[in-house]
Order: C-alpha cells, then structure tokens, then sequence
C-alpha cells in the first residue's frame, strides 16, 4: 500500500480551479517532490492531504486513511510544515517545542533522539523568542515541532522560500537523513535545482500535473538539442536568435539564453547570422529540469 493515494482530486475557490483532475502516488520512505510555480496548486493539495481542505471531486488516502472519513487518524499520523512560518512568535524555542508535544500528547524526551540533529544547532538560543529568529532558524524549528510526534510521513511545502541557500542546503540534507530513518516525506518548491534531491518529482502547473518521473528520466524526455548562447547584448540576441532557421524556442536561463533546435539547426549557420553582436558564444548542453519544465508548459 502506498504512503499516499491521490485519485482525480479536483478543487475550485469560485471561478479558479486550484487543482484539476490530479492523481499520483508516493511510495513509504520516499521523498517526493512538488515542482512548480506559484500558483501551480501546490498548497492546496497539500491542505486536502492534511486534511484542512475538503475535495470537490476524487478521493485520496494518507497513510491507509481516507480524508475526509478518517482525518482525525491523518492528523496523528503526518507533520505539516505550511509555507509560513506558523508558531508562536511569542513564545520561546522551548516552549514552541513543548507546545506541540503536549497537542499531540508525547513528551520532548521521547522523541528527542528524531529531532535531535535539527534541534541542536537551535537549542543554544532556546530561551529567544521564536520571532526573534533567523530564517534559517525558524525552518529548523518549525521542522523539530513537525517531528517531535514521530509522524510516519511529513508535509512540507515551500519550506526553503527565503531562506539563505546555506540553509536551504543544510534543510535538505536534513531531509535525506529523515528519509534514511524510513519517514515518507512530500515537499514542494518553486525552486528547479531541489527537485534533483527527490527521488521523484512532479511537474505541476495550473492545478494539473505535467509529468511524474524521476529526476533523471524527466530530463531524459527531452529529445530535442540544446545550446545555450551567450552575448554582450542578451536582449539583442534573445530577440534575433528565434528568427534563425532550426531554431524553435529561446529563452532567458540564468546568464544565458537556451535554444531548442531542431535538425535544420547549423551552429556555423547560427554563427554567421548573428555575427554582428559582440562576444557571441554559442555551447551545446544537457537539458535540466527547468529545460524540460518550460518544454511541457509550451505544450
């Protein structure tokens, strides 16, 4: 039995339909991701699966309970991380941390060794208030309360948006060694270059799913060559590299534009209608996520 069963779950807010038709599965002890923008309908599944939603259309389970019939035993069994920091700023690390054991009726003692990796590197400041913290710090400890019941899986959405990319990195190495301790965990990001420390992701966009893979066979999809280019003048060479034969979609990608082309392309070809923009550089590369995310919306 699968940790998690979502079947053609559909929800509206009035005219918007936040989710529409999705279905996946997540495997125990998996660490699967949520990939898309704002927007995308992340939160909103989330919200159904810890059941402070109710669905309009489809089903979906939790650990073997259904959602909306058995949402008291959903809410023994998960940890959910919103995307807002959502503890008591007024209260301090520790009493944040002996509040949510005591809802859930376990003590800081018995679940310490869980939390333990993650609440160190706070515990030397437990005396400060919680709105008193650092980003990095407030992740780590709203991710200590989600634990400190020993749930069998954890919800986290968007839980590294502002954050400083050192914590983000030390988050999701926290992750990995939840994972490890055999906790089935549902994240979801904005971010591209997390979704590769899933071991597997779904595309979403506009309430829909747009693929289910893992990392590396997403990007496997992509089955047309990719440069990226490079010039003084980007918008110059945004603008005319989509008039070059074989040239079917440019767009920005960091410091660089990435072409997608098709067999007509010719780089020497590439060269010479564009010789007129200064220091043009043009590199054949491997799709990543991000190449594939933006192909699958196009369609």
């Amino acid at each position: 039995m699968p940790a998690i069963s979502v079947n053609n779950i559909s929800k509206s807010f009035g005219k918007v339909k936040a989710l529409d038709c999705v279905s996946l599965q997540v495997s125990k002890g998996e660490l699967f991701g949520l990939i898309g923008p704002d927007g995308a309908g992340k939160t909103t599944l989330f919200r159904l699966l810890t059941t402070l939603l109710h669905p309009d259309e489809g089903t979906a389970q939790v650990d073997g309970h259904d959602i909306v019939k058995d949402y008291l035993a959903i809410r023994q069994c998960v940890g959910y991380m919103p995307g807002r920091f959502s503890l008591y700023p007024d209260l301090t690390v520790e009493e944040n941390l002996n509040f949510f054991a005591a809802l859930f009726g376990v003590s800081v003692e018995a679940s310490y060794d869980l939390v333990a990796p993650i609440y160190r590197q706070i515990e030397p400041f437990k005396e400060r208030r919680a709105g008193k913290l650092s980003g990095g710090m407030k992740q780590k400890l709203a991710l200590s309360c989600a634990l400190i019941h020993r749930p069998n899986i954890l919800f986290l959405d968007e839980p590294t948006t502002g954050v400083d990319a050192v914590s983000r990195c030390e988050f999701w190495d926290m992750l990995s060694e939840l994972r490890q301790k055999g906790i089935t965990i549902m994240v979801s990001t904005p971010y591209m270059d997390e979704a590769a420390r899933c071991d597997r992701i779904a595309l979403c966009n506009e309430g829909r799913i747009l693929s289910i893979d893992s990392p590396t066979d997403i990007t496997r999809g992509f089955d047309a060559p990719l440069y990226a280019v490079k010039a003084r003048n980007m918008f110059e060479l945004l603008q005319r590299a989509r008039t070059v034969q074989g040239v079917l979609r440019c767009y920005p990608f960091g410091e660089y534009h990435h072409i997608v082309t098709d067999a007509t392309f010719n780089t020497d070809n590439f060269q010479s209608s564009l010789n007129a923009l200064e220091d043009l550089q043009i590199q054949a590369v491997s799709p990543t996520i991000e190449d594939m995310f933006i192909k699958l919306m196009e369609r």
